[in-house]
C-alpha cells in the first residue's frame, strides 16, 4: 500500500503546475492576434505552482494534430524555451528574445528557427499545447536544439508540469 501511496505522491506533484493565459481559456480559441493570420506574437502567460527545488523551467508549445485533425500525421512545433528561471512567473505578451528572462535559452522550431511561432492550421481545427515542465536541474547550453533534443535532456529531471490547451481555425 505504501508504494502505492508514493506513486499517488509522486503523480499529484508532477502535475502542480499551472499554466494560464489571459487572453484565452482553457481548451478555447486562441485569439487571432496569436496566430499567422494576426500579428503571429506570442501570447500572454502565466504559471504558477512551481514547487521547491525546482531549478529552471521548459516551455514547448505544439500542435499534434498536424497537418490534418481528422488524419494527424506529426506534432507540429511552435516554440521551445528551456532554462526559464524557477522564480519566472510567466512571459508577456510578444516576447522577444531579449525580453526572456535572463537564463532562458531557445529551441528550434518546426520552421527551423527560434522564437514563437503562432498557429496557421492548413485544415480544420487544430489544438495547441502550452506545455510547462519544473526540472531538478539547470539544462547544458545545447546549441538551439530542436524539441527531441530538449526533452532527452531533460528525461529523468521533471519534477513538475502542467499545460494550457488553446485551439484554433482559419
Amino acid at each position: 500500500m505504501l508504494l502505492i501511496n508514493q506513486t499517488l505522491i509522486a503523480w499529484q506533484v508532477a502535475m502542480s503546475l499551472i499554466i494560464t493565459s489571459p487572453a484565452f481559456e482553457q481548451n478555447s480559441e486562441i485569439p487571432r492576434l496569436y496566430t499567422c493570420d494576426g500579428k503571429d506574437i506570442s501570447p500572454p502567460l502565466e504559471w504558477s505552482g512551481v514547487p521547491a527545488g525546482t531549478k529552471s523551467l521548459v516551455l514547448i508549445v505544439d500542435d499534434p494534430d498536424a497537418p490534418d485533425p481528422a488524419a494527424p500525421k506529426m506534432t507540429w512545433v511552435h516554440w521551445v524555451l528551456y532554462n526559464l528561471p524557477p522564480d519566472s512567473t510567466g512571459l508577456p505578451e510578444a516576447v522577444s528574445k531579449e525580453g526572456l528572462p535572463g537564463g532562458t535559452l531557445e529551441g528550434v522550431n518546426n520552421w527551423r528557427r527560434t522564437g514563437y511561432g503562432g498557429p496557421c492550421p492548413p485544415v480544420g481545427r487544430h489544438r495547441y499545447f502550452f506545455k510547462l515542465y519544473g526540472l531538478d536541474t539547470v539544462l547544458p547550453d545545447l546549441k538551439q536544439p530542436d524539441k527531441a533534443e530538449v526533452e532527452r535532456a531533460m528525461a529523468g529531471h521533471v519534477i513538475a508540469e502542467g499545460q494550457l490547451i488553446g485551439t484554433y481555425q482559419h
